[in-house]
C-alpha cells in the first residue's frame, strides 16, 4: 500500500496535460525536502468522458517542503497562468540562486521579471529572499520605495542590490 504522505486540509492540484510524472519528478529533484506519495491510475471506467487510457497516471500525490500537493493528468484543457504561484522564500543568495536556476531551467525566459519565472510547465513561482520582508518591516518611506524600485527593475532578485537600495 502506498505511503500517504498529503494530510492538511487544503492541497493544491495541478493540472497538467500528460506530464504529471514529469513534473513531479521535476519538482521533487529540485526541493530537498520532497516526497512522493500514491499513484492513482485511470480504469476503463468512465473512459468515454475523461479520455485516457487504462492504466495511464490519473493523479500523483506529493510534497515539497512539507507542503502537499496533487498533480493530475487530464489533458490539454486548462493551462497554469500566473493568477497563481508559488513563494519560495530563501534564507541567502546561494537558495535563491538554487531555486531560480533550477525552477526556471527550460521555463519561459519573458516571465522573469521581479523574482518570478515561469517552469519549462508554465507554473508561475517567485523566489523570495526573507531579507525582503525584514527590510519591508523596518524601511522608511524612501528605504521602502528605495527597495521597490529594485525589485521592479530585477529579475532574479539579488540581496546585495537590495540591501544598497535600502542604505542608499
Amino acid at each position: 500500500m502506498a505511503t500517504k504522505i498529503i494530510s492538511k486540509k487544503i492541497v493544491s492540484c495541478l493540472w497538467f496535460a500528460m506530464e504529471a510524472e514529469e513534473a513531479v519528478k521535476f519538482y521533487t529533484s529540485i526541493f530537498k525536502n520532497s516526497s512522493v506519495g500514491k499513484i492513482m491510475r485511470y480504469t476503463g471506467v468512465g473512459e468515454e468522458v475523461h479520455g485516457m487510457s487504462a492504466g495511464t497516471v490519473m493523479t500523483i500525490d506529493f510534497a515539497l517542503e512539507n507542503q502537499g500537493f496533487v498533480a493530475l493528468n487530464a489533458g490539454p484543457v486548462f493551462k497554469f497562468n500566473e493568477a497563481i504561484s508559488f513563494i519560495v522564500y530563501c534564507d541567502n543568495q546561494e537558495e535563491i540562486d538554487h531555486y531560480w536556476n533550477k525552477l526556471g531551467e527550460g521555463g519561459d525566459e519573458h516571465s522573469k521579471m521581479c523574482g518570478w519565472l515561469k517552469d519549462k510547465f508554465g507554473l508561475s513561482w517567485q523566489i523570495v529572499p526573507v531579507y525582503l520582508e525584514e527590510i519591508f518591516d523596518s524601511a522608511t518611506e524612501e528605504q521602502y520605495n528605495n527597495v521597490m524600485t529594485a525589485v521592479l527593475q530585477s529579475k532574479k532578485l539579488e540581496i546585495k542590490v537590495l540591501e544598497a537600495a535600502y542604505n542608499k
